[in-house]
């Protein structure tokens, strides 16, 4: 790659986290969709990011499905793609977006998986007390249902940001966007009890303030936290494919189902767009759909319906 191509990379990669406010996580994600182009415009004779045309982005297109890569995958990557060029218009260095026209493949929406207020329990009485992680765990998991946190909010959740008498955390999401959440009394009631066991940890500087902790001192990482619910979901005997993810959706659902505004749901979530939010929804009507087949008299089957007639 020319060095002028490098250049502009990493002042895209710095413009994510500078301007966007883009955690570590989402910039990875960005550049490594970014260098599915870069390596398809380097095996083309005489193309560069900044000669792209439309044709070009609709043979990577083609390119991205002949290589067996999913809809949703190509819908992500293209994503990356127009934020990279919409960066080079702004920055000035194109003076005509070549994925002004370009499209993403119809990926359809993907209900996210639910856990009934039975498997939460369930998943939560599956901890074992006794075991020193135990009430961190506990309170983590509680956490997680009482506040419909992302797992990377979860992990950087400060003490100093636990309002325990107000019964609200303080929490900083995408973007470095702060917001406010309610968290239940059965979770603050854990994290006072994790506290105990907290205090005994030596605590490596730099944590200090950090609430969950790892066997260290440390922060925990994303992926710690997914492994501990997923062994716990295998000890509960839960079948699904349970996640920290998974809690965050049950959270919305079960607000929905209770009857929370939608608006309120999206403040709690920290999303930007009520589109997002209004995914739930769906969730929500195939709910409906399921009780409304289970027990509407029109829906069961004729050998009920006769005794449902006969008895009455």
């Amino acid at each position: 790659m020319e060095r002028k191509e490098d250049d502009i990379i990493n002042n895209f990669t710095t413009y994510l986290g500078l301007e966007k406010g883009l955690s570590e996580n989402t910039r990875e994600a960005y550049t490594d969709d970014l260098n599915k182009l870069l390596d398809f415009v380097g095996n083309e004779p005489d193309l560069t990011v900044l000669s792209v045309t439309y044709n070009d982005l609709q043979h990577f297109v083609a390119h991205l499905c002949d290589t067996g890569i999913s809809a949703r995958s190509q819908a992500r990557i293209i994503s990356g793609v127009r934020a990279f060029y919409r960066f080079l218009m702004t920055e000035d260095y194109l003076e005509k977006d070549p994925t002004e026209l370009l499209e993403s493949p119809k990926t359809g929406k993907k209900l996210p998986e639910v856990l009934s207020v039975n498997e939460v329990n369930s998943l939560i009485n599956s901890i074992d007390l006794s075991k020193p992680e135990g009430h961190r765990n506990r309170a983590m998991i509680e956490t997680l249902y009482s506040c419909g946190l992302r797992v990377s909010e979860l992990v950087n959740l400060k003490y100093s940001n636990v309002y325990f008498d107000e019964q609200f955390i303080k929490t900083v999401g995408k973007g470095n966007k702060q917001r406010l959440v309610p968290i239940s009394r059965k979770a603050i009631d854990d994290i006072n009890n994790y506290m105990i066991d907290r205090r005994t940890i030596k605590v490596r500087k730099g944590f200090e303030d950090t609430l969950f902790l790892n066997r260290r001192g440390a922060k925990l990482s994303r992926e710690m936290v997914f492994m501990i619910i997923k062994e716990l979901a295998a000890i509960a005997g839960i079948k699904k494919t349970v996640s920290p993810h998974t809690l965050r959706h049950s959270f919305a659902t079960h607000l929905l189902e209770g009857g929370a505004n939608l608006r309120a749901i999206q403040m709690m979530l920290g999303h930007e767009s009520i589109t997002t939010t209004e995914i739930y929804t769906h969730i929500d009507r195939e709910f409906l759909r399921r009780e409304i087949t289970t027990h509407h008299p029109r829906n069961r089957n004729p050998e009920t319906e006769n005794r449902y007639t006969e008895n009455v």
